[in-house]
Order: structure tokens, then C-alpha cells, then sequence
């Protein structure tokens, strides 16, 4: 037989992991809420770190490299099995972001936080952090001081759903071998607007630290941090997320005076005591601090379609 020259072809190099130059290769993170106040900081802040995809029941314009936005509503399950695949860990925002009647919040952030994590679960998807809430133990006094380890003392319905997300996360870290994340958030704004909110202030890049030791830190079963910056006044212990690594950058103390200086006298008592503020009064839904918030059911979203196509 005749011999057949044979060419060898050198295979090509394999392409190492390197965040810093090759975004296609970094991890893909999906954030739901990610049309809210801290998902919109959040996004700024992870740009470049992560792949992000985006998801929320409002539509999201103007995206940036590195970003992709898929809509979906948390409290359909099929539309979270349809965003959480392919993606490396769940940054679960989405949801009822204050307090609000039972229906809404049982909805939004009850059966939204059972979705999220069972699509996780489904799609492989392993990590997972919860965007908790300081509203799951707002009914401490400012008086103490609280570590992770407390039992939950909500101050409200939608407290409750935080502590319910919280519990949801133990038990698909024990009984599925998922590793979960929950912060306890306090408040995210790039500074603190009154008085309590000097006590649990989180600065938009503390958010972003803390959020990144919850997705890259190896070794993770079940933990709860609490979300806010370095400030003095803090009621929080966050020794939790030190021993893990967080070392934040901010302090409410610089805008103490500003804030003090503005304060409104004549609070009612029961908002000075507790932890929780106008929320273990806020029987009625919302939080009187801020704009109100509206349900964006599938059917108030009709609704809102339909009046706005006879307005044309």
C-alpha cells in the first residue's frame, strides 16, 4: 500500500480564565429586580466583574456591554426556569419591596422567593443570594445590638416574607446541597436620607462587595449577612461577614450632621424604639418614608396597557 503523508495540526491553546481581560469567560450572574433602586445600583457596580443578565417585570432600556436582559416575573415559575439557566449563580432582588397587603406580598415574595430557588434548584445552579431584609428582625429595639444568630423578629408582612426567604434558603442548603447567601439589607443609597437610616446606611459599593464575596467565596453552605456599610451607629454585629471577608469602605458618621440637622421632631415613640421604623406601623401597606410602590401584577399590567391604548 501507499504511504499517505500525514500533516500534524497543533490543537489550539486552551484560553485560561482571566476576569480582568476576557469577559466571555467570566461568570454569568443573573440578577431578578434588577429594574429597581438596588438592582439599578447593583448593576453599575458589578459592571465589568461578571456577565450579568437581567431580569424584572418592567422592561429595562439603554443595556451595557456585558449585560443581557430577559423579562420575567418571579412569582411565575416558568419564567424563572427560563432565566435562571445557564447562569452561575442567582442574585434574587425581585419582588414586593415594601410592605403591602397580604396578597401582594404572599405573591411577590413568597411564592416569587419559592421560584427563584426551585429553578435554581432545577437548573443546576448552586449559589444563590437572597436579598433579605433588616425588616426581618425590625422588631428589636435600637437599644441592641443583634448578630446574625438572632431569630427572626419581623415588623411586618413583608419582614415575614424576608424570614421566610431566609428559612427557604436553610432548607435548600441542607436538603439539596445548594450554597445560600442572605443579606439583610439595610438601605442602599449613596447616602443616608434621615436619622435611623445613619444606624443601617449601605453605600452602593459596599452592596457590590458584599454581594461578591456571596458569589465567589468557596466553601459556602448556608449564611447571613447584614447588609450595610461600616457605619458607627450601626445595631447590627456583622462579625458574620467580616470572618468572610467584607471590609467596607463607607461610614455614615461624614453625613451625620447634614442628616441630624434636617430630622423632623415628633416621630411617633413606637418608631424611635424599634429597629424596624414607620414599618411596625405601616398596617396599611407602604413605607410612609417614600414614594408609594404599586403591585405590577400580570393583570394591573394589562390594565395599564389597556387605558394607556385608549389614551392614543
Amino acid at each position: 500500500m501507499p504511504t499517505v503523508a500525514v500533516k500534524w495540526i497543533r490543537p489550539p491553546r486552551l484560553k485560561l480564565y482571566d476576569a480582568r481581560k476576557d469577559s466571555a469567560l467570566m461568570k454569568k450572574i443573573l440578577i431578578t429586580g434588577a429594574a429597581g433602586d438596588v438592582g439599578s445600583h447593583l448593576r453599575r457596580e458589578l459592571a465589568g466583574r461578571y456577565e450579568l443578565r437581567l431580569s424584572d417585570i418592567r422592561p429595562l432600556k439603554n443595556l451595557a456591554s456585558g449585560e443581557e436582559f430577559i423579562r420575567g416575573d418571579c412569582a411565575s415559575l416558568r419564567d424563572m426556569l427560563r432565566v435562571t439557566q445557564g447562569v452561575a449563580a442567582v442574585v434574587h432582588l425581585g419582588g414586593f419591596s415594601v410592605e403591602g397587603p397580604w396578597e401582594v406580598i404572599l405573591r411577590a415574595n413568597i411564592v416569587g422567593a419559592y421560584n427563584a430557588f426551585e429553578a435554581a434548584r432545577r437548573n443546576g445552579v448552586r449559589r444563590i443570594v437572597f436579598a433579605s431584609s433588616n425588616h426581618a428582625v425590625g422588631f428589636y429595639r435600637r437599644d441592641e445590638t443583634i448578630d446574625h444568630r438572632v431569630y427572626p423578629k419581623p415588623d411586618s408582612r413583608y419582614g415575614v416574607s424576608k424570614a421566610f426567604g431566609e428559612a427557604l434558603g436553610s432548607l435548600y442548603a441542607d436538603k439539596y446541597g445548594m450554597e445560600v447567601v442572605c443579606l439583610r439589607i439595610g438601605n442602599v443609597n449613596p447616602r443616608p436620607m434621615d436619622k435611623r437610616r445613619l444606624s443601617i446606611w449601605l453605600s452602593p459599593r459596599d452592596l457590590a462587595q458584599l454581594v461578591s464575596i456571596a458569589i465567589d467565596r468557596p466553601g459556602l453552605r448556608f449564611e447571613i449577612m447584614y447588609g450595610i456599610s461600616g457605619n458607627r451607629r450601626r445595631w447590627y454585629d456583622n462579625a458574620n461577614a467580616e470572618r468572610l471577608g467584607y471590609r467596607p469602605q463607607d461610614d455614615s458618621e461624614p453625613h451625620a450632621g447634614e442628616v441630624l440637622q434636617k430630622e423632623k421632631t415628633g416621630a411617633d415613640p413606637r418608631t424611635e424604639l424599634y429597629q424596624g421604623g414607620t414599618f411596625v406601623l405601616a398596617e396599611d401597606g407602604g413605607d410612609p418614608t417614600r414614594a408609594p410602590v404599586k403591585p405590577q401584577s400580570p393583570k394591573a399590567r394589562a390594565r395599564k396597557t389597556k387605558a394607556a391604548r385608549k389614551r392614543k
